[in-house]
C-alpha cells in the first residue's frame, strides 16, 4: 500500500519508529514531516498529507500528534478524507470496516509503541465491509458535497 505519514513535534518519535515497521510490512511510505521535536503547527503537516490522500496520490495516511485530535480535525476539513481518531484495535477495525476511513490519526501521548503498531496493522489490513455500510458512507459523502455547495 502507498502511504503518506505526517506528524507534529509530539508525534515525531512515534512516526520515526513506525516507518521501518511499515516498510518491513511491504508498504511504500512517504513522509510529509515534521522532522524533529521542535514545536511546530500541526495544520502545516496534516493538510498537505490529507490533500495528497484526497487527490488519490496515496491509498491511506497516518497522522500523529499528542492527542490525535488536532490532526483529525484538520484532515477532516479536506474533501474526500474520512479521518478517524483511533485509540484501540476495535476503533481501528471499525474505522475501516464501517466508515471506509482513509486516514488514521493517532494520539502518541496516549498510546504505547506496541499499541501504535497493532492499531496501524489492523487499520491497514481491514477491508471496507460494504453492504449496509456503503449507503451510510455515501450519506457522509453527500453531506460533504452539500457543504461545498451550501446545500
Amino acid at each position: 500500500m502507498k502511504l503518506v505519514l505526517a506528524c507534529d513535534h509530539r508525534g515525531y518519535d512515534a512516526k520515526r519508529k513506525l516507518v521501518p515497521v511499515l516498510k518491513k510490512m511491504g508498504h511504500e511510505v512517504e513522509d510529509f514531516g515534521c522532522e524533529g521535536t521542535t514545536a511546530v503547527d500541526y495544520p502545516d503537516f496534516a493538510a498537505p498529507a490529507a490533500r495528497a490522500v484526497a487527490a488519490g496520490k496515496f491509498e491511506a495516511g497516518i497522522l500523529f500528534d499528542g492527542s490525535g485530535i488536532g490532526m483529525s480535525v484538520v484532515a477532516n476539513k479536506i474533501g474526500g478524507v474520512r479521518a478517524a481518531l483511533v485509540h484501540d484495535e476495535v476503533t481501528a477495525r471499525r474505522a475501516r470496516e464501517h466508515n471506509h476511513c482513509n486516514i488514521l490519526c493517532l494520539g502518541t501521548d496516549l498510546l504505547s509503541e506496541d499499541q501504535i503498531r497493532d492499531i496501524t496493522q489492523i487499520f491497514l489490513t481491514t477491508p471496507f465491509g460494504e453492504g449496509r455500510h456503503t449507503h451510510r458512507v455515501q450519506k457522509v459523502n453527500d453531506i460533504e458535497q452539500q457543504g461545498r455547495t451550501g446545500g
